[in-house]
């Protein structure tokens, strides 16, 4: 088998997964950037109109509502979703009977479809049906009956929470790895020392995560800035006057509503880019932080 340890073949093994990454991932997005720079409504022919959809982008309030209800959520997730992930790995860590069985329930919100996510979160935070609005009317605290979904306020905060219990399984396994490959010596010799649970915790256990952190943010971070499918079936579909849209969901209705075709490819640009350079400043960051 020590073919396989050559340069050369490892690269001919890779070129397939290569050729089908170029054809779905990359190509895709190149196109996009070029439509982006093109005034098209999907029938027809292209006409490049250069950087006016990019200008047009920068004056419209919209665009900076959705913006900025999709930082609401990327702060709410990154708030709730990477200390619960944290906290509820370190309980998974702890042998108890049954343990496989709750680790697959911990997982489970991770593997539902996000429509069925949406679906299951109307019924709940619907301002006139939902699970919570309705118990509070029931206790007679009908004045905190709020407009969890669809108002102009709440509906980003709803979608960050929603984001999280939808994901908070699937990070707190990363987080569970990450926690099974600190070496049990090292908390042993900590212990020796004096070491107490909490110390341990801020001096062994956080530093040595730094790398499944990173992992978790990035995860984080990506997933928000795509998420679209939980809020289409939130039906806030936007409303009122689509002031809690997101940018995927914006990006949407401009594309297939408004069948402005280059200028949603415009907002999936940035969107694209945007999450790239929110995961590279976090990378760099990180990275000084270790240095020093």
């Amino acid at each position: 088998m020590i073919w396989l340890s050559k340069r050369r073949t490892i690269f001919f093994m890779l070129i397939p997964t290569m050729i089908v990454y170029l054809n779905y991932i990359i190509m895709p997005v190149l196109i996009s950037f070029y439509y982006s720079l093109t005034e098209y409504t999907g029938i027809g022919t292209a006409k490049f109109i250069g950087l006016d959809n990019f200008s047009r982008l920068w004056h419209d309030s919209l665009f900076w509502i959705s913006l900025k209800n999709t930082l609401i959520v990327l702060v709410v997730s990154l708030l709730l979703l990477l200390p619960g992930a944290f906290l509820l790995a370190l309980m998974l860590n702890v042998k108890v009977k049954a343990g496989n069985a709750v680790k697959a329930l911990n997982f489970a919100p991770s593997i539902v479809a996000p429509i069925l996510v949406g679906l299951i979160w109307v019924f709940i935070l619907d301002p006139q049906m939902g699970l919570i609005n309705v118990i509070l009317t029931k206790l007679g605290l009908g004045q905190f009956a709020l407009s969890w979904i669809g108002g102009k306020t709440l509906t980003p905060y709803s979608i960050g929470i929603v984001f999280t219990w939808q994901m908070i399984g699937f990070l707190a396994t990363i987080f569970l790895a990450g926690l099974k490959m600190i070496p049990r010596d090292v908390y042993e010799s900590s212990s020796m020392d004096g070491a107490n649970k909490i110390q341990q915790m801020f001096r062994i256990t956080i530093p040595m995560m730094n790398e499944t952190v990173k992992i978790n943010v990035v995860l984080i971070i990506t997933g928000v800035f795509k998420i679209f499918e939980t809020v289409l079936l939130l039906l806030t579909n936007g409303g009122p006057n689509h002031l809690s849209e997101v940018m995927v969901t914006y990006m949407y209705n401009i594309t297939f509503t408004s069948g402005e075709y280059g200028y949603g490819m415009a907002i999936a640009t940035v969107t694209f880019l945007l999450t790239l350079i929110f995961s590279l400043i976090y990378m760099t960051l990180s990275r000084k932080s270790i240095e020093e």
